[in-house]
């Protein structure tokens, strides 16, 4: 297998036999992670592609904190 490169997804089975994802930074460290299990990998995958497609995404928050640090 080819030596992994970051940042990248990397997609493993959990404890209970599904399919997750989670996604490091470029200094190795896991910045997100799925929030659900997956039956099948394709669908895992999916999961990824619609997290790289959100990517021009608004971000919000609440008013109160508009001017916070």
């Amino acid at each position: 297998m080819a030596e992994r490169n970051y940042p990248s997804y990397w997609l493993y089975k959990d404890n209970a036999g599904e399919w997750r994802w989670k996604y490091d930074a470029s200094n190795g460290k896991t910045i997100a992670v799925s929030s659900e299990s997956y039956k099948r990998r394709v669908d895992c995958e999916r999961g990824i592609e619609i997290m790289k497609a959100s990517l021009s995404s608004p971000v919000w928050y609440p008013a109160s904190l508009e001017n916070a640090a």
